[in-house]
């Protein structure tokens, strides 16, 4: 068999009611020069030997056992028995668009190193979708779209776990799969965005991503809201903050009281501002709040914003683009 091209990498745990599926959509790729590293991490299900079944019948699968536990575990057993020259995750609950690997590839040959190339995906459950999974996935697309995934990276994970691909001598670069952070997924955005990898534009869906009650990202303490926001603030302070400008935090509901318990761990230093005409003048955590208008009176101010209503973000983007401030750079939207 030729060396090849693309590797792609799965774990798995008790997925056997969706992996032929996942699986049958591998096979199914217009781009064919592939191979699946696919790592069973302890699975108490027939899954692996449904896996197996499938690997016998086709030498591009390659099945392994995760000698450690746990699902960085198996990422980073499975990336050292990989051999192309790109690199991709698919999760074993999830299906691939038939032209997936085709367009991905194609995109990085295109545009070169130092690039990723993502597509817009489609969430999907046998009994319907709430509204957050569907507003996740609208703002999601409409940032791969044009490829600025990385301007609002504080708010959410920006690059879809099992819908990226990108050379291997970037993976590399950006430390894979080693770090033993959750969540993995948004901790992987975060090492793309902090070696400027540029995001290539899409406009194909190429990913459907499946959502049920006992997926991992929904049940397992590693993906717990203080985990994300606990992440968020780590790599602000290490790639974005500037201890030469003022930092302010606007808003003083729950989420802003955790960011400001964060900074204050780490002795940041920053001043609050919120429109709740109650909390206006009071202290909390022996921090004043500030209204809106005391913003005017600081010098080249950076902001987290931490509000989450989205007519009110729009209002607060207004409002920093009179004073001249530049999302990305000048603020940051945190929820």
């Amino acid at each position: 068999m030729p060396k090849p091209i693309v590797s792609i990498v799965t774990p798995f745990k008790n997925t056997e009611k969706f992996l032929s599926e996942c699986l049958q959509s591998i096979l199914k790729q217009t781009f064919t020069n592939w191979e699946l590293v696919i790592v069973d991490d302890g699975s108490t299900d027939a899954s692996f030997h449904l896996v197996d079944q499938f690997a016998n019948l086709d030498k591009r699968i390659k099945l392994y056992k995760n000698p450690g536990s746990g699902i960085i575990s198996a990422l980073q057993f499975a990336f050292t028995k990989t051999s192309g020259n790109f690199i991709t995750r698919m999760d074993s609950d999830d299906i691939m668009t038939s032209n997936k690997l085709e367009v991905l590839h194609a995109n990085l040959i295109k545009y070169g190193q130092g690039h990723i190339a993502i597509g817009q995906v489609k969430y999907f459950r046998e009994d319907g979708l709430n509204e957050g999974f569907i507003s996740y996935e609208n703002w999601l697309n409409q940032l791969t779209e044009t490829g600025t995934n990385f301007s609002e990276i504080y708010k959410e994970c920006v690059i879809p776990s099992p819908c990226w691909m990108v050379y291997r001598a970037d993976f590399i670069a950006c430390d894979g799969f080693n770090p033993n952070t959750y969540p993995e997924d948004y901790d992987l955005a975060f090492r793309f965005y902090k070696h400027n990898l540029t995001c290539i534009p899409c406009s194909e869906t190429l990913h459907l991503w499946r959502d049920y009650s006992s997926r991992t990202s929904r049940t397992h303490e590693h993906y717990a809201q203080n985990n994300f926001l606990e992440l968020k603030v780590n790599y602000f302070i290490e790639l974005d903050y500037q201890a030469s400008r003022p930092l302010v935090i606007w808003g003083a509901g729950r989420k802003g009281k955790t960011v400001a318990c964060l900074l204050q761990n780490q002795n940041i230093p920053f001043y609050w501002i919120c429109d709740n005409p109650k909390k206006i003048g009071k202290d909390i955590y022996n921090v004043t709040l500030h209204d809106v208008d005391y913003l005017k009176s600081l010098n080249n101010p950076h902001c987290l914003i931490t509000v989450a209503n989205k007519n009110e973000q729009q209002i607060i983007k207004n409002q920093l683009e009179r004073l001249g401030l530049k999302l990305a750079s000048d603020y940051f939207f945190y929820c």
